[in-house]
């Protein structure tokens, strides 16, 4: 994987849109400075509370998937002529049990795409990670009652699958011809010197390791994953001496070698991407709790009733957000009390946990603008029309 190259026209671009943003922005306006501490305290945040036991484990796991998993296996279960039922049914139960945020989610969707994984199922994939979240849901249900909870499980599980063909559908004949490209197919680490049973051992414990060290506490919704919750530092201990049982014995320093090189590579692609959009995301609308250019009075008002506007603006506000996992529970319980509607609650829970600005930046690197812009519509409008049809209702 080569780090992406910028023209001189494009680095030129970059540098005129720096010295614009530097030579316009009032950076003596009260508001304004604080919108910057603002930003670069939840860059901190991110940093502290995410990058070291989110990204980085995902990382490993996706150089992981590129070098080490079997190419055949990839497009058996996700390619583009797998059974769709089966493609999509493991895209969706696969992100439910990983239980990841909007960035945490990025380097594994990018790596079973670059794998062999189909455009839909990928796609699938990467709304299911953070949209069908067991806790967040179960939380949800608790918090905001059965219906609202009810509703987002059940129509975020359709949203994967209604998105994934969508895209498959639309981009069909480009990702034919990505799935064509014979370089696609050359297995790095030569998956024959281990076995299935390795494998599943070896990769199960970097996910082991990804699920438990970032298991959260229910807040009294459920005994039993608290109860995980108190054990989660020595469950994530014994994932990790199944992985270093599985590293001794079965790689090689090649591997090793391999296998770092393709995780630095993700990290070179991914997290100064992720970094900048968590700066402007946080610029504009803080963390939560906190005030930041854009007041949060102007968004609560701007979410009342049930009018297709509301939603629409619950949706793209919620997109244009960063969300830590489980932080959208009391968000949207704070714009709750403020008089934001039942339909537009359930679309910013529907959309803001799936997308954020950092990872459409990440995504848009991988996919490109147009599939990019493509996915953010589909997930933008879905969450719309669902909000609006669960208002009239309720």
């Amino acid at each position: 994987m080569a780090v992406k190259e910028y023209t001189p026209n494009k680095r030129l671009l970059i540098v005129i849109g720096v010295f614009l943003a530097i030579f316009f922005i009032p950076f003596t306006n009260p508001r304004v400075a604080s919108a910057i501490q603002e930003a670069f305290l939840m860059l901190s945040e991110y940093a502290h509370e995410h990058v070291l036991l989110c990204v980085v484990p995902a990382m490993f796991i996706a150089g992981a998937i590129v070098v080490f998993l079997n190419q055949q296996a990839v497009m058996k279960y996700l390619g583009p002529k797998a059974n769709k039922l089966v493609a999509y049914s493991v895209a969706s139960v696969s992100g439910a049990i990983l239980a990841v945020c909007s960035c945490t989610v990025l380097p594994l969707f990018k790596g079973i795409y670059k794998k062999g994984a189909g455009l839909g199922p990928a796609t699938a994939f990467l709304y299911s990670g953070p949209a069908v979240n067991i806790l967040a849901i179960v939380l949800s249900y608790k918090v905001f009652g059965w219906k609202l909870g009810a509703t987002r499980m059940v129509v975020s599980i359709v949203f994967a699958f209604i998105i994934g063909l969508t895209m498959q559908m639309i981009f069909r004949k480009e990702d034919e011809e990505r799935l064509a490209d014979e370089r696609l197919f050359q297995n790095i680490g030569g998956p024959e010197a281990r076995s299935l049973g390795q494998m599943i051992l070896f990769m199960t414990s970097m996910i082991g390791i990804l699920v438990f060290i970032n298991w959260a506490p229910s807040s009294g919704a459920s005994a039993v994953w608290d109860s995980i919750y108190q054990l989660k530092y020595w469950i994530s201990g014994g994932f990790g001496v199944l992985l270093l049982y599985a590293l001794i014995r079965w790689f090689t320093r090649s591997d090793l070698a391999q296998w770092g090189g393709a995780t630095r590579d993700f990290a070179l692609q991914i997290l100064p991407l992720l970094f900048g959009g968590v700066l402007v995301a946080g610029f504009l609308l803080g963390r939560p709790g906190h005030e930041a250019l854009i007041p949060t009075q102007w968004v609560a008002s701007l979410v009342g009733g049930n009018s297709l506007f509301a939603n629409f603006f619950a949706s793209i506000s919620g997109a244009f957000m960063y969300f830590a996992t489980l932080t959208e529970i009391p968000i949207v319980q704070g714009l709750l009390g403020a008089g934001m509607g039942q339909g537009p609650a359930l679309a910013l829970l529907l959309a803001g946990p799936s997308l954020s600005l950092p990872s459409m930046l990440v995504i848009g690197g991988e996919l490109g603008l147009k599939k990019t812009s493509v996915y953010v519509l589909l997930v933008v409008v879905l969450s719309t029309l669902a909000g609006w049809v669960f208002g009239s209702i309720v």
